[in-house]
């Protein structure tokens, strides 16, 4: 029952007042039960966040993949740098000769931009070359872990319209306080109802509008791969025909073992363009995973990067004074 509530709260977190209750009733427990059980995950690091989940783009920040070649006896120093900038969401260590990879993201009133930025960084860490891999085309951004085991091997991945929006300073007010991660309670949400002054129906209407207009991709708990059994994620990179690259990237996109699937651009140093995370609880589990993957898609190469160390994997702070405190500090 563990694994189908874990399943459960990965893929559609209940936007209701209680939403440990709703869950119960589905699966024939008692709330009680349920809050046990994820406190206990919680507890143990299987559960990393329970929170909305934002897309950083339509909230006005620049982002984009990196990756920096940095000398093994400089990585220590280099990370730390890195990580100290809170526009960092992930860093790893891959096997390549591009060993640093992370994303960056720089707040809409940047005044440095995200190319100086990482510019910046790169002088900074010393790195010997770098790339930027900015998306040219988002197939699907989704990471739900097959607790189960239960999940088929495709899925479909809608094409979502979004709607348009203007963002009132509730809506800011709002996505200040979802971002961080709830407590398992009766009422997680009446905490932020109280602090806002505002009622259930209006806290709710309004994050139904974040995930029309697309600003909210999801309202989700996130799972620590490795502590829940997905020791062996790959970020494996395909060089595919620029001009087919649509429909290869849907057929990369169907598998659900895919969290992730981006096109990036190519570079003389980097032919790679197709970018997909693929997860399984074991090296070889994934290996062959990516080997059916290889039989329906039409790549000139690919290449499994597997990170050997994770340096950092938060969620972005959005809208705080952290991401001009940084350029003020670092604007040479």
């Amino acid at each position: 029952m563990k694994d189908e509530i874990l399943s459960r709260i990965q893929k559609k977190f209940p936007l209701v007042p209680k939403p440990f209750e709703h869950i119960a009733n589905e699966l024939g427990l008692e709330e009680s039960e349920v809050l046990a059980i994820l406190q206990k995950e919680k507890d143990a690091g299987i559960i990393r966040q329970t929170s909305a989940i934002f897309d950083t783009k339509r909230l006005g920040y620049k982002s984009s993949l990196v990756a920096f070649k940095i000398a093994p006896q400089k990585i220590d120093e280099a990370v730390t740098i890195i990580n100290a900038h809170p526009g960092v969401s992930h860093n790893y260590e891959r096997n390549h000769d591009f060993n640093i990879w992370f994303t960056m993201a720089v707040a809409p009133d940047s005044k440095l931009g995200l190319e100086k930025t990482i510019e910046i960084l790169a002088q900074k860490t010393q790195a010997d070359d770098y790339i930027m891999l900015p998306t040219l085309k988002l197939f699907k951004i989704n990471v739900k872990l097959n607790t189960t085991g239960k999940d088929e091997k495709k899925e479909k991945v809608k094409k979502v319209k979004h709607k348009e929006i203007e963002l009132t300073p509730l809506h800011h007010q709002i996505i200040q306080k979802v971002q961080y991660d709830i407590d398992f309670v009766s009422e997680p949400f009446k905490k932020l109802i109280d602090e806002l002054d505002i009622s259930y129906d209006e806290f709710f209407t309004i994050l139904q509008e974040l995930q029309e207009s697309g600003v909210m991709r999801r309202f989700a708990s996130i799972l620590n791969h490795r502590k829940a059994g997905f020791n062996a994620n790959a970020m494996v990179v395909w060089d595919v025909d620029e001009q087919e690259g649509e429909a290869i990237g849907a057929k990369a996109a169907a598998f659900s073992a895919v969290s992730h699937c981006y096109l990036r651009p190519k570079y003389a140093n980097w032919p790679y363009n197709l970018f997909t995370m693929v997860h399984g609880k074991t090296t070889e589990e994934t290996n062959g995973i990516i080997e059916e993957m290889a039989q329906e898609i039409e790549a000139k190469a690919h290449m499994p990067l597997y990170s050997s160390r994770e340096f950092k994997k938060v969620r972005i702070e959005y809208f705080t004074p952290a991401f001009q405190e940084w350029e003020e500090k670092n604007h040479g």
